[in-house]
C-alpha cells in the first residue's frame, strides 16, 4: 500500500517513521530542502505542561494592546484577507474558559502520548536528538502572575500532571549559574528537552536508509480523484500514484484542503529564535519567562536558544527585527547578567506555526474523501506533539483504533 505525505516538517517525519514500521510503502513530498522550517527553528521542548490552547480568555484584550508595541510578544497585521479574517472571527469565539477546560484533557493526552513515545525513540539505534528530561520552570516577575501561578498548580494537579511552586530563593538554587529577577516560578518536572534540528537530521537520514523515499523542492499542485477517493497526487509534470494521502503540509495545508472540499482555518504565525554555542549564559533547565512569552532552551550540551513572538502576518513579509531585540531585552529584564547582542540578521532563524482557530490540531481523516488524513494546526506544539501525531497518523491511515480519543482535533470541526 502506497502513501504519499505532503509535508517533511516533523509530523510528516513522525508519521513516515510509524507508517513504515508498520510495512508501508511511504514518500514524503515537500516543497522545501528539508533541511529548514518550523520543526527546526523551535524551542524544542517536549512539554506536557502546555494543557492550555493558544485561544484563551484575554488574549484579545491583550493582543490588542501589544499590537502598539513593534517589540512586543504577539502581533496581527491588520488585512483583509478573507482567511485572516475567517480565522479571527473563529478564534475570538474559541476563546473561552469553556474551550479551555474543554482543551485540557486532549492536550494532556496527546502530550504525555508524545513524550512516551519521544522516550522509546531515544532507544532506537541510530535516532539521535539529545533527549534530555530537564524539566521546565516558567519564571514570573508579578504579583498577577504569582496568583496566576497558584491556579496553574491546580490545573496540572487536577489532570495528574506534576507542578511545584519555587519561591526566589529556590529559583535561585536550582539555577546557580545566572543570577535572575523573578519572583518565583512554576517547575513542571515532567518536560523534557530536545534539540530539535538534530532530531530532524537524524529521522531524514533513519527513514532513507529504512526505504522511504523522500522528493524534495516539488510544490504539490493537485490530486487525482475517483468517487470518493484520492488516487494521485500531482507535483510539477508528475503524477504520484496513491492509496492513501496524509496532509502534513504546516502553513500549506489550508490552500492544500480547499481542493478536498474543506475549510480548515488556519494562519501562520511567525515565531524568530537565535542559536549560541559554548556561551557564558548557562541554565539547567528549559525556561518560559512568562510575562514576555519568552522560551530559552538549553540544546544539546553546548547550546542555547532564545526564541518567541506570535506575528500573525503574510508568509512573504520581511523579518522584523525589532521583534528580535524584544526577545533579547526581555532575557535582560530577567537576567541582569545576559550581555549578548542580537546578531545579524542572516543568523536569525524565523519560521510560520500553524496556528488553528481553537488552538488545538487538526487530526482525522476526512467525510468526503476517506483516503486522506489531516495532521496539522498544531502551533507552537508541533515538535512537542510529533511524535504522537506520527503514531495517531499511521493508526488512522490502518483504520485501528486510535491511542486516545481524537473527536476534538477533527479536521471538519468548524464544518459541523
Amino acid at each position: 500500500m502506497k502513501v504519499i505525505i505532503i509535508g517533511g516538517g516533523i509530523i510528516g517525519l513522525g508519521s513516515a517513521f510509524y507508517l513504515q514500521q508498520a510495512g508501508y510503502s511511504v514518500t514524503v513530498i515537500d516543497r522545501g530542502d528539508l533541511l529548514q522550517g518550523c520543526s527546526y527553528g523551535n524551542a524544542g521542548y517536549v512539554c506536557p505542561s502546555h494543557f492550555v490552547p493558544l485561544a484563551t480568555p484575554g488574549i484579545i484584550r491583550q493582543g490588542l494592546k501589544w499590537m502598539l508595541n513593534a517589540s512586543s510578544p504577539f502581533y496581527i497585521q491588520p488585512s483583509l484577507n478573507r482567511d485572516l479574517v475567517n480565522w479571527g472571527l473563529k478564534f475570538m469565539k474559541s476563546a473561552t474558559k469553556q474551550h479551555v477546560e474543554r482543551s485540557a484533557v486532549p492536550l494532556r493526552d496527546i502530550a504525555l502520548l508524545s513524550k512516551q513515545l519521544y522516550e522509546s525513540w531515544a532507544a532506537v539505534p541510530g535516532l539521535d536528538f539529545a533527549y534530555a528530561p530537564i524539566g521546565m520552570m516558567e519564571l514570573f516577575q508579578t504579583e498577577q502572575n504569582a496568583h496566576h501561578a497558584q491556579d496553574t498548580i491546580k490545573e496540572a494537579a487536577a489532570l495528574g500532571i506534576e507542578a511545584r511552586l519555587l519561591n526566589r530563593e529556590q529559583l535561585s538554587q536550582m539555577e546557580p549559574d545566572m543570577p535572575m529577577e523573578a519572583l518565583g516560578a512554576v517547575y513542571f518536572p515532567g518536560d523534557s528537552q530536545l534539540y530539535p534540528n538534530l532530531l530532524m537530521r537524524s529521522l531524514l537520514t533513519f527513514l532513507e536508509k529504512k526505504g522511504v523515499q523522500f522528493l524534495r523542492e516539488q510544490e504539490v499542485n493537485g490530486f487525482v480523484t475517483a468517487g470518493n477517493r484520492i488516487t494521485g497526487v500531482r507535483s510539477g509534470a508528475a503524477t504520484h500514484e496513491a492509496d492513501h494521502v496524509v496532509l502534513a503540509a504546516g502553513v500549506w495545508s489550508t490552500a492544500l484542503a480547499r481542493q478536498f472540499g474543506l475549510n480548515i482555518p488556519m494562519v501562520g504565525g511567525r515565531g524568530y529564535s537565535v542559536t549560541f554555542e559554548n556561551t557564558p549564559f548557562k541554565v539547567h533547565h528549559s525556561i518560559i519567562l512568562s510575562e514576555a512569552r519568552v522560551a530559552i532552551s538549553p540544546m544539546d550540551g553546548n547550546k542555547i536558544r532564545f526564541g518567541g513572538t506570535m506575528e500573525i502576518t503574510p508568509l512573504h513579509t520581511p523579518p522584523r527585527m525589532r521583534r528580535v531585540q524584544g526577545i533579547f531585552d526581555s532575557v535582560k529584564r530577567y537576567f541582569p547578567g545576559f550581555d549578548m547582542a542580537v546578531p545579524p540578521a542572516d543568523q536569525v532563524w524565523y519560521g510560520y506555526r500553524p496556528c488553528s482557530a481553537d488552538g488545538l490540531p487538526y487530526i482525522g481523516n476526512l467525510s468526503r474523501y476517506r483516503n486522506v488524513t489531516v495532521a496539522t494546526g498544531h502551533s507552537m506544539l508541533g515538535i512537542s506533539l510529533g511524535a504522537a501525531t506520527g503514531k495517531l497518523v499511521a493508526e488512522l491511515v490502518a483504520g485501528q483504533p486510535t491511542s486516545m480519543d481524537l473527536q476534538p482535533f477533527h479536521p471538519e470541526r468548524f464544518e459541523r
